[in-house]
């Protein structure tokens, strides 16, 4: 896949699945704006620079509208433009809906929905000048596809992307802009460790084994396999494609059979 020349925003892509991305679309040639709020954003983008990838970190927290008007500024100094869009941020924290706080539903509405609702917002227009622009929503195969006791709000705000996917799709596709989600299942990430934490504090291992044994790869996924996939909906590979979601989760989803013989 060839991103040279391209200019990608990634929001949450200092570590996890989303410095997954980045790397991924470095390494296909494009320059890339990390959008995260994270401690761990000076050491990644000086990481990834000492390599002598063109990246630029922006410390910000997307579900504050006021402060992503000023990112679209300090991006205007550098580029005129963006082709690619990734809005991998997000964030959840299990809890039943019968003990689940106001502030903890509104905290995944917040990051989940309305800050990759307004992240796409302020950067519309620079995403319209490409004239051949890709934005990428990190949703989950939970919401859409299945759920875990815990998950209400995280099942809601991922589900709700397919949603804000499909419509942006149909809206945007007469300025040269394609939208598609991924839908990834298990990724090992740092998130992925501290659900596990929640769920065993004791032995959070058990539970990564546990969960890798569920899946018919037996394994769960690496952020660089997601960012090959990003990498893809952001080239020119699928430039038929718009409006859609493709799942990532090694079978997890897939449904359950009966087999005979072997």
């Amino acid at each position: 896949m060839n991103l040279q020349g391209k200019i990608a925003v990634v929001t949450g892509g200092a570590m996890g699945n989303g410095k997954g991305i980045v790397e991924s679309l470095l390494k296909y040639g494009a320059s890339v704006v990390i959008l995260d709020k994270s401690t761990e954003l000076t050491n990644t983008v000086n990481e990834l620079g000492s390599k002598g990838y063109k990246v630029l970190g922006i410390n910000v927290d997307i579900s504050n509208k006021n402060l992503l008007v000023q990112v679209v500024d300090i991006i205007k100094k550098y580029y005129d433009h963006i082709d690619i869009l990734v809005n991998n941020a997000g964030i959840c924290k299990l809890e039943t809906f019968e003990n689940m706080t106001d502030e903890m539903r509104d905290l995944h509405f917040n990051i989940n929905i309305k800050g990759t609702w307004d992240v796409t917002k302020v950067l519309l227009p620079m995403l319209r000048s490409s004239g051949k622009a890709s934005i990428i929503n990190l949703s989950s195969v939970t919401g859409p596809m299945v759920a875990d006791s815990g998950e209400v709000a995280y099942a809601t705000t991922k589900a709700g992307l397919i949603g804000f996917t499909k419509a942006l799709a149909r809206e945007e596709v007469d300025h040269g802009i394609r939208v598609n989600a991924i839908l990834p299942g298990y990724i090992r990430t740092p998130m992925v460790d501290g659900m596990a934490k929640e769920t065993n504090a004791n032995d959070p291992e058990s539970v990564i084994n546990g969960i890798a044994k569920s899946i018919p790869m037996k394994r769960l996924g690496d952020p660089s396999e997601l960012g090959e996939l990003a990498c893809f909906l952001a080239s020119d590979a699928s430039s038929y494609i718009t409006g859609t979601s493709i799942v990532i989760d090694g079978g997890s989803t897939l449904p359950e059979t009966v087999t005979m013989g072997v």
